[in-house]
């Protein structure tokens, strides 16, 4: 069973709980909420700012979100709307505010991810960067010691060498951002050994030299690792395999989406596991929930943006000094 939260009280999941308190010591942080039209969407930016996180800005028709606030007993008076007239104007008008610098990050309501991503990755007014947009799973195992970060399992089909090069850097970062001490970036395929016949083995190896080249940076990379060599010591160990990452990955980069959706689910709905989402690579950080969601979960989310928007401030002043 899902662990639940009351209002302003999330309890349960340890990872989540350390994350979540990490996020509060750094500044709150605006977020354009595109189209909060039902109740967990809504609450989920409402119990974001009582705990500190985020100063929401709510994108949407006026009558239906006050008519979702009103059955849910939330009191949004004290939030800026910005009006829309449906979900794909709410879509426009939160990205806007991105280009318009009034926010650090993105929040999905209860409109279509491929809406909100359209109005991200759009030719004009969109919040493109040259890094391939990407997303990340951080997933919260229950009788796993540390979060384990998943991408791309949402966003990238089907993605070429050049495509999983920026996949693994958003990771990466995203790593570092959450405070990690030292990132373990597990290449996974369905064996260990390189071979033209799964083509993911030969990206996973190459992957790996370019991490020695300095093209991929800010982590130990290995690959191809089978998902049981890249988190059990014990199954490395079996396997004979001497790697720093092996045993020990907390990020698993997966060869396509669907193998990544199917690794998330599964640990979610067999392990009773919590997987907080986001997406990288855009101008701000993107928070990707889903309706199935706990709040918690939805708080964790919002805490993972809130790191990722830190460590993005933080690396631009860096830049101007």
């Amino acid at each position: 069973m899902r662990d639940e939260s009351r209002a302003g009280e999330p309890i349960g999941r340890e990872k989540y709980q350390r994350l979540i308190a990490a996020a509060q010591s750094q500044t709150r942080i605006k977020v354009a909420v595109a189209h909060p039209c039902d109740d967990v969407s809504l609450r989920g930016a409402v119990e974001a700012y009582k705990l500190g996180l985020i100063e929401p800005i709510l994108v949407a028709p006026p009558e239906r979100l006050g008519n979702v606030a009103k059955e849910a007993h939330l009191d949004i008076s004290g939030f800026e709307l910005v009006a829309s007239a449906h979900s794909h104007d709410s879509a426009a008008k939160a990205v806007g505010l991105v280009t318009a610098g009034r926010v650090e990050a993105l929040m999905k309501g209860s409109l279509h991810t491929d809406e909100l991503m359209g109005a991200v990755v759009a030719r004009d007014g969109g919040v493109r960067t040259e890094r391939r947009i990407s997303h990340c799973f951080i997933m919260d195992v229950p009788s796993h010691p540390d979060p384990l970060i998943i991408t791309d399992a949402a966003v990238n089909i089907a993605p070429d060498l050049d495509a999983k090069v920026d996949i693994v850097q958003n990771a990466i970062d995203l790593a570092h951002a959450m405070g990690a001490p030292e990132v373990r970036v597990a290449i996974l395929s369905a064996m260990e050994t390189v071979t033209a016949k799964v083509p993911s083995t030969i990206e996973a190896a190459a992957l790996c030299k370019m991490a020695e080249r300095g093209q991929i940076t800010g982590a130990l990379l290995d690959g191809p690792l089978a998902l049981d060599n890249a988190i059990s010591p014990e199954a490395a160990a079996i396997k004979k395999i001497a790697s720093p990452v092996a045993g020990r990955a907390n990020v698993l980069v997966v060869p396509d989406l669907e193998a990544g959706n199917m690794l998330a689910k599964s640990l979610s709905f067999l392990a009773a596991a919590d997987a907080a989402g986001i997406v990288l690579g855009a101008r701000v950080p993107i928070i990707l929930t889903s309706r199935a969601d706990s709040l918690l979960t939805r708080l964790a989310s919002c805490a993972v943006a809130v790191m990722a928007a830190a460590a993005r401030r933080e690396g631009t002043a860096s830049q101007s000094r």
